[in-house]
């Protein structure tokens, strides 16, 4: 880090003149980049996703059929220049008064205007599309992360009550177009979910924030002296973000593309962050930060809150774990797939038609029909699986099998029972595949993250015992995150009266799996600021005691500011109009919460605290080799515990 911080001051026009040129091109990539990014969903390789796209290049169409249901005898085929239509006599009431069809439009869209122009009124339009909530409406990407900075710049100016607030925002502006750069580059090497936009704008600000915080707060501590920071917070810095990539990393090597590529762009921004940070912001310190810094450090009560955690170390330790424990129940209940009509919408023409059909005695597993790819033959069998209403070919070598009901237990008897060479599609089988993909890999994935953690943590904080508590804390809090994330979403507490959205009954497959990969580092980030912090006292004083207090009372208000900042930069991107996006962000957003308050402030210093010498345990020969010099003050069997 000397070497580095010694380059940059050497040569601080060359580096601002590069950054400058960075940022130009930036802008240019922040601009264009929207034109290259997709929106390609599932899991290629997998039967149902290969299924339904041959279905899709020979039959046209999308996967999530329109229902248009008709009291009057209708001609359906009149509404094929809207999309792929199918009907058949089966599909009618007992009484015969009540009919419906299937329509694949190519494009999702509301076609109920169009469809009752086409057949008349007295055809009306449901299905999981017209059901499904439209995400409250949504704010534009730039509006989003002027909101955000707004937010941090409140934020700063409270922490540093000087000019000093603007530096970490002008570092945030670098990292953005700088990650907004690199993705521009990465979308000609492979597909980019456009997912990624909003997480690079948004994430990317309030991780640079973070990481200038550190190094700023450091800086004044050390009475502007730009190299003892960097020595000391410039290696916290690398660390978090070598962690925040490391757990990024998790999602490439997962065998789904989408996940990869929004893996990929969420790896450049801690990346770029932190080059930022060690390259620019040493340089704006140097030159125009004493100039700026006017304000004085605020006191920190931190250091007495540490001193009470310590003094009611078991309580502390108790009730923040039974409060995790408690949240992490409720991710038992976590039901993962695409959702049904039932926790869909509860009003308006749409859920007014699907009465209509359940009075009819209509199947509402029309609304999730299973196509089949198979010849007439496979009639019969398919017609015998228990759940299937009806099947009927909808084309030469496509089946159209419907359910009496939605749900999943009816599509994996028809994966089971399917004839051999009949390939099994739609929405909810390809759902399933997804699933077993993503979360079959995902205990290997989990091992070879948390190990990949625990050894960089394990140099780092030269200790056994303090990564291993850092990585099954952070497990602790993830879990507490998905149950949070069941509660607010799936059940509903939280979704309804905050975006007048409706218990979803069912969370996307995909987003359980992008929340561990995110969060994992992020919240990580907190714990290698205070455990850095800490060992740095440890091996000043010799007190475990001392290093709680000094740690935390150093730590703890750039913590909860810097939580705060990526709150906001969180509840900014959760105003995106993609309902998957509210989830991923308001998943985020209280896991930052979590875990900067309950996690850190509470049970991380209580933990400690309980453990005493044993949390800076390492063997000799493990220790010389770690620090090149004589070992840190061990524990052993008979150590005292502070």
């Amino acid at each position: 880090m000397e070497r580095l911080t010694d380059f940059v001051l050497r040569h601080k026009l060359a580096v601002v003149l590069a950054w400058v040129a960075v940022a130009l091109a930036g802008t240019f990539a922040a601009a264009a980049v929207q034109d290259r990014l997709g929106a390609r969903f599932g899991a290629p390789g997998q039967p149902a996703y290969e299924a339904n796209q041959e279905i899709m290049r020979t039959y046209g169409g999308g996967l999530v059929p329109l229902v248009a249901v008709a009291t009057e005898p209708v001609d359906f085929a009149r509404l094929a220049p809207l999309g792929r239509v199918v009907t058949d006599p089966a599909f009618a009431s007992d009484d015969g008064g009540t009919t419906y069809a299937l329509l694949y439009p190519p494009q999702d869209g509301d076609l109920t205007e169009e469809i009752t122009q086409i057949l008349g009124p007295h055809v009306r339009v449901t299905g999981l599309e017209a059901l499904e909530p439209e995400g409250g409406g949504g704010i534009s990407l730039v509006a989003e992360i002027l909101i955000g900075g707004v937010g941090a710049l409140v934020v700063l100016a409270f922490v540093f009550g000087s000019p000093l607030a603007v530096v970490p925002l002008v570092i945030a502006a670098a990292a953005v177009l700088a990650a907004f750069l690199a993705v521009y580059g990465l979308t000609y090497l492979t597909d980019v979910s456009g997912v990624v936009q909003y997480i690079v704008a948004l994430m990317g600000l309030g991780i640079a924030i973070d990481y200038s915080l550190l190094l700023v707060t450091r800086w004044r501590e050390e009475g502007h002296d730009v190299r003892r920071a960097m020595a000391t917070a410039g290696r916290a810095v690398a660390l978090s973000a070598a962690t925040v990539a490391i757990g990024l990393v998790a999602t490439m090597v997962l065998p789904v593309p989408f996940l990869r590529a929004v893996g990929l762009g969420g790896v450049v921004i801690p990346l770029v962050s932190m080059a930022a940070v060690l390259t620019l912001l040493p340089i704006l310190l140097a030159t125009v930060g004493p100039r700026i810094d006017r304000g004085r450090p605020k006191p920190s009560r931190w250091a007495g809150w540490a001193r009470r955690v310590i003094r009611f170390r078991w309580p502390a330790l108790l009730v923040s774990t039974g409060l995790l424990v408690a949240l992490s129940s409720a991710a038992l209940g976590l039901n993962l797939g695409e959702p049904t009509s039932d926790s869909l919408a509860r009003s308006g023409p749409a859920y007014e038609t699907l009465a209509g059909m359940r009075e009819a005695g209509l199947p509402t597993g029309a609304l999730s029909p299973i196509p089949v790819l198979a010849p007439e033959s496979a009639l019969p069998v398919l017609r015998a699986v228990p759940g299937v209403e009806t099947a009927v070919v909808a084309a030469p070598g496509l089946i159209e099998v419907i359910p009496d009901y939605e749900g999943t237990a009816t599509v994996e008897n028809v994966l089971a029972s399917a004839p051999p060479g009949a390939r099994v599609g739609g929405a909810v089988a390809q759902s399933i595949g997804f699933t077993a993909s993503v979360y079959g890999a995902f205990p290997p994935m989990l091992v070879l993250v948390s190990l990949a953690t625990y050894l960089m943590l394990a140099f780092a904080f030269r200790s056994l015992v303090l990564p291993l508590k850092a990585v099954l804390l952070n497990l602790l809090s993830l879990a507490a995150v998905i149950g949070a994330l069941v509660l607010v979403w799936q059940e509903g507490h939280g979704s309804e009266p905050v975006w007048g959205i409706q218990a979803l009954g069912a969370i996307d497959e995909f987003v359980p799996a992008m929340i561990f990969a995110f969060l994992y580092g992020l919240s990580m980030d907190y714990e290698v600021f205070i455990l850095a912090r800490m060992r740095e006292e440890y091996d000043r004083t010799g007190s475990t005691d001392q290093a709680i207090v000094r740690g935390l009372g150093s730590t703890g208000r750039l913590v909860t500011s810097a939580a705060l900042v990526l709150f906001l930069a969180f509840a900014s991107l959760a105003a995106a109009p993609i309902l998957q996006v509210k989830l991923f962000a308001t998943a985020l957003g209280l896991g930052i919460l979590l875990d900067a308050t309950l996690v850190r402030a509470l049970l991380l210093p209580a933990l400690v605290s309980v453990m005493g010498r044993w949390n800076w345990w390492l063997p000799s020969r493990l220790s010389r080799r770690a620090t090149r010099r004589a070992p840190a003050p061990q524990a052993g069997p008979t150590s005292p515990a502070g």
